[in-house]
């Protein structure tokens, strides 16, 4: 009680002392779920489009996982494989608990039966060391990221942070993390300028239940129902918002049935006026935003959305992963583009190592996302969605649509030729043309129901081309 007694307090001083910055009409949120469901996301999110996820623990040491396929590629053909191939590096002890996995093999060949996984954090804590955490935000930075979401906890129940939250059921092996991962991280994303998000697996936390996920209906057994997991729940998820003040709260999986998040979502939102929470929380129904994973939505959504994926196969770090396993740059840069036209962000992730560098071939795809990004990204930042998400030229090459302000940015997923004709577009008279990151103008003809445009210089750039519109055009003829 005394605690939550503090937290009020505590809201109430931070609510005082913003005063002179936000509305002072803010709304006050109470342990009320019909109103907290009328919460929005706010307008930071809805415009940040690009953020970067990081999952990174114990499972960074292994460093396993099959290579089989994707989350999609794989349930598409077996949904009762994957959790026996589970490509995801992060559910490394899960899939080590299946007898006869390849996890189980690998783990018995290079480490024996008898080693408790725990006892990985005595090589992660010995690498983390070295870690330089302004260094990893300046990649982020780089990448064209506004914000980035770190695993505070995952679902071995290993938190990153010097949590004051005692775990009974955590293994004697497991010393606890040798660094604040979260508090560093965070200040680091901080002065760059970025937005700091938290993730935390509320749904499962196999320190308290040690039955292995088999399938997709095994997710529930596996979620650990007791009041003694609840309070722990709550506590770190308090903890956490009180001490680090995240931008997101990014949930896993589900909730524990006896927490309390609706009251910790009103405490989060009165205490973070610009805070915002994913789809994920359980059957509190609680979201401002949805989170497919490994996948997207075909056409435009009208409540906003956040498309999740690593850029290989796994979100935590497999040594095993190579390019064919992993996005090329083109594709990781027309997913974005896609996303972005239909009304959502793409939060893209990283596996660092276990002492906080970039897989090579990731940070290659950062790179190079960065660099399209700080030509292109006019296009990108600040959009919404138009009247339609996309289209194509006469001659069959795709493209996507945003909107900022009176302008319209079209993106071509191909270099365009000299003359390019792009079906049931009608421009209005006067508008003008730029290719983004070119110095020539863009000539334009009209038809009925055709727009011919001509490119009139050599073409520079790759992965994709915005062509900039000065003025909305004044119809789409479906």
């Amino acid at each position: 009680m005394w605690k939550k007694l503090m937290f009020f307090v505590l809201t109430l001083c931070v609510l005082s002392a913003k005063s002179q910055y936000v509305d002072t009409a803010q709304v006050i949120y109470f342990n009320d779920l019909n109103q907290l469901k009328q919460h929005k996301s706010p307008q930071w999110f809805n415009d940040a489009k690009l953020g970067i996820f990081i999952h990174w623990g114990l499972y960074s040491v292994p460093a396993f996982a099959p290579t089989k396929g994707s989350i999609r590629d794989i349930m598409d053909k077996d949904r009762r494989a994957w959790f026996m191939n589970n490509s995801y590096a992060e559910w490394y002890l899960n899939t080590l608990r299946i007898k006869g996995s390849p996890t189980y093999e690998y783990h018995k060949k290079n480490y024996g039966l008898d080693f408790d996984y725990y006892k990985f954090s005595e090589t992660f804590n010995k690498e983390l060391a070295g870690w330089k955490p302004e260094e990893m935000a300046e990649i982020f930075k780089n990448t064209g990221a506004r914000y980035v979401v770190l695993t505070s906890k995952h679902h071995d129940g290993y938190p990153l942070w010097p949590s004051r939250v005692h775990n009974n059921n955590m293994t004697e092996a497991a010393q606890p993390v040798s660094r604040d991962i979260v508090g560093e991280l965070t200040k680091a994303v901080r002065d760059k300028g970025m937005k700091m998000g938290l993730y935390y697996s509320g749904g499962l936390d196999w320190t308290f239940n040690r039955t292995p996920v088999l399938g997709i209906r095994g997710l529930k057994i596996s979620t650990p129902h007791s009041l003694e997991y609840a309070n722990v729940a709550d506590a770190h998820l308090r903890e956490l918002i009180e001490k680090y003040q995240p931008s997101v709260l990014w949930g896993d999986i589900y909730y524990p049935d006896q927490g309390n998040i609706s009251g910790i979502v009103a405490d989060y939102y009165n205490l973070i006026p610009e805070g915002v929470i994913n789809n994920r929380w359980g059957a509190s129904g609680l979201s401002d935003f949805s989170t497919p994973e490994y996948n997207k939505f075909e056409s435009i959504q009208e409540d906003k959305w956040e498309s999740c994926r690593g850029l290989g196969y796994s979100f935590g770090y497999n040594q095993f992963e190579d390019d064919s396993h992993t996005l090329s740059s083109t594709e990781l840069i027309h997913l974005l583009i896609d996303v972005v036209s239909k009304n959502g962000n793409l939060l893209i992730n990283v596996g660092p190592k276990p002492d906080g560098t970039i897989p090579a071939i990731q940070l290659d795809r950062l790179k190079e996302l960065g660099e399209w990004m700080k030509v292109n990204g006019e296009g990108v930042y600040d959009t919404k969605p138009w009247q339609v998400c996309s289209g194509e030229t006469v001659s069959g090459k795709e493209y996507r649509f945003t909107q900022k302000g009176d302008k319209l940015y079209l993106i071509m997923f191909e270099k365009p030729e000299k003359e390019e004709v792009f079906k049931n577009l009608v421009l209005k008279t006067g508008t003008e043309l730029s290719l983004l990151g070119n110095h020539f103008t863009p000539k334009w003809k009209q038809n009925e129901t055709n727009l011919k445009i001509d490119f009139p210089g050599d073409i520079s750039g790759k992965h994709a081309y915005v062509i900039e519109f000065s003025a909305l055009p004044g119809c789409v003829i479906e």
